[in-house]
């Protein structure tokens, strides 16, 4: 695989700007340059409570309209080599470890030419939701003081 997409090529789907554009556009300048498979590095990277990654990439990759043939990880190393930011790949329990929830923010991508379908979500360690006023899922909505 040449790339973490299928190519070089791959356009915006349904393209929008987002809150969480800083985020998304150096993973996917990474991802359309990257010329080989990241390495994974292990859960010890999130042993450390008191320097979590900022953030990490969740990349679905599936046959358009049809089966997925990847779900992979990745998060930003905390150096950056002339100024691009670098991304190593970790496993979906890497994420549990360290309770990074997927936020409604994301990104998708289209290649007409391999048929493929790309979807990039966005995780965050305790992410509070704003908009319905909730920490999380999981805390029900009458436990919120108004």
């Amino acid at each position: 695989m040449s790339s973490i997409f299928c190519c070089s090529s791959p356009s915006p789907y349904r393209p929008a700007h987002l809150t969480h554009e800083a985020k998304f556009s150096p993973f996917i300048a990474w991802a359309k340059g990257s010329e080989s498979t990241p390495s994974a590095i292990s859960a010890s990277f999130f042993q450390d409570p008191n320097n979590p990654p900022p953030y990490a990439i969740q990349f679905v990759r599936q046959i358009n309209f049809g089966a997925i043939e990847a779900r992979r990880y990745f998060i930003p190393l905390p150096e950056s080599v002339g100024g691009r930011v670098e991304f190593v790949e970790i496993a979906e329990q890497d994420l549990i470890a360290g309770n990074f929830q997927k936020l409604n923010s994301y990104k998708n991508f289209k290649c007409e030419t391999h048929n493929k379908f790309f979807e990039v979500n966005l995780y965050q360690k305790d992410p509070v939701n704003l908009h319905h006023w909730r920490f999380n899922i999981a805390r029900p909505s009458s436990d919120i003081d108004l």
